[in-house]
């Protein structure tokens, strides 16, 4: 299901739908929309179309129908999965022009926004309006709305506010078939048929192409703490998560991250950080609201909960640039992680108190195959990424090894009550792991659901399944 750039026909419709200046064949734009931040693994598509409208999407869907040519919706590339690898070549449809905040409704505290539009961005424009979305994946500064939705993205907030999924109103989605429909209704409460929005969140990019979104806001909490707790034990820090929410702390952040993954972010990003020998785990802890006195109250129990434990002295964020550069260390995890070597990252989320059992298995199962992991992620909710990297294994023990380990790592996440992917999705590299996760029927009900909307599967085929 793809086609060859020697059909002139194709291209030319495109062109006709776009215009010449939104199409590309070159090899270095190819190239570009090839890959994301998945791995290294890159698949060359055989065009790239930059559509402006939602009507020029629903034609490209009608023509790509017509000649059964592969379709792959992408955001900006951030996604982890592969959701947005061109797997099966044809047309790689960009949503990057998709890029206006469409309003900003102060009375109904809502927002509808185009899904190109990068997150933080939005994040930004809401907060001058006094108003506040709380959603902030690590990748905020350069992820398009629409490709959180295509995940139902989390972050850090998660723990307090919620995730993407619990932001979502109304979305202007174009189907597979070409047609353009809204999910829903702008209103907060909507019991009109089955919830075709909610349906639509973390399908990623299998069931159509968002190109609206009508997004619910909150008040913009405006005061906030950052502390950083060191732990001499990995467990003790996945301990005191659940801990501290059992003390009736509700923070707006609750952040894991082993010893490695804050001495590479640092040295990543050329901080002077120094971690005494002896810790192996921090927790970045964050309150936030509207009242000083209540937030110190609530550091003040959240000291009194970790001093249990056996930690270090804690780090209190005096100034706005110390909290910025602690979450600065946080969100650049990844981004250190990729630069020390190849890796692996799996999205594992357990229920909040099996955090420890997690973090202990995923240890042995380590020394079991021989590989090194390097895991943080949002304790507060039970998610935690663990990044296998390849440093100095052979390409054998990589290929065989890591994928028996990886399996193991899942079914004990699943043995915990958990599920093998909390906010970065299935995509193209975790297919051959959903069936740990996902029973035979459900599988196929899933599989019924993507032929009604897409029976000649174009849409970002080879994802999920």
């Amino acid at each position: 299901m793809s086609f060859t750039i020697s059909i002139p026909q194709v291209l030319d419709e495109l062109k006709t739908i776009v215009g010449d200046k939104f199409v590309f064949t070159d090899k270095e734009s190819l190239y570009d929309y090839s890959h994301d931040e998945t791995e290294d693994l890159s698949f060359l598509p055989e065009v790239v179309v930059k559509p402006g409208s939602p009507e020029e999407i629903s034609k490209i869907l009608i023509l790509a129908n017509r000649h059964k040519i592969a379709v792959t919706p992408r955001g900006a590339g951030t996604g982890l999965s592969g959701g947005a690898l061109p797997v099966k070549k044809g047309i790689v449809l960009s949503m990057e022009r998709f890029n206006k905040i469409i309003d900003i409704d102060e009375r109904n505290f809502q927002a509808t926004v185009e899904s190109g539009v990068i997150t933080q961005n939005f994040q930004e424009a809401v907060i001058a309006k006094g108003l506040f979305y709380p959603p902030d994946p690590s990748s905020r500064g350069s992820s398009f709305l629409g490709g959180n939705l295509a995940e139902s993205s989390g972050g850090p907030r998660a723990v307090k506010y919620g995730v993407t999924k619990d932001y979502i109103l109304n979305l202007e989605v174009v189907l597979p078939t070409g047609e353009i429909i809204w999910t829903g209704a702008n209103v907060l409460k909507n019991a009109t048929g089955y919830n075709l929005t909610q349906l639509m969140i973390g399908s990623e990019g299998t069931l159509g192409i968002i190109t609206k979104i009508v997004f619910k806001l909150i008040p913009y909490p405006g005061k906030d703490i950052v502390m950083l707790v060191p732990f001499k034990s990995l467990e003790q820090a996945c301990e005191a998560v659940n801990a501290i929410l059992m003390a009736g702390i509700r923070p707006s952040a609750l952040e894991f991250m082993e010893r490695d993954a804050i001495e590479w972010s640092a040295k990543y990003l050329g901080l002077s950080i120094e971690v005494p020998r002896e810790v192996k785990a921090h927790l970045l802890i964050e309150v936030d609201g509207n009242d000083m006195d209540l937030l110190m109250k609530d550091a003040e129990k959240i000291y009194e909960v970790v001093g249990r434990y056996d930690i270090e002295e804690p780090l209190m964020g005096d100034s706005a640039q110390q909290k910025e550069d602690l979450w600065k260390m946080r969100r650049n995890v990844g981004h250190a992680v990729k630069a020390n070597s190849i890796y692996k990252e799996e999205d594992t989320v357990v229920p909040r108190a099996e955090l420890p059992a997690l973090i202990k298995g995923v240890k042995e199962i380590g020394n079991k195959y021989q590989f090194k992991s390097v895991c943080y992620g949002h304790a507060g909710d039970g998610n935690l990424h663990i990044n296998i990297v390849k440093g100095m294994m052979s390409d054998e023990d990589w290929n065989v090894k890591v994928t028996e380990g990886i399996k193991e790592i899942f079914k004990l996440c699943v043995k915990l009550g958990g599920t093998i992917s909390g906010e970065h999705g299935i995509g193209y590299v975790q297919r051959p792991y959903i069936q740990i996760a996902l029973g035979e029927k459900q599988i196929q009900i899933m599989r019924e659901i993507k032929k009604v909307f897409d029976p000649n599967n174009i849409l970002n085929p080879e994802k999920i399944f």
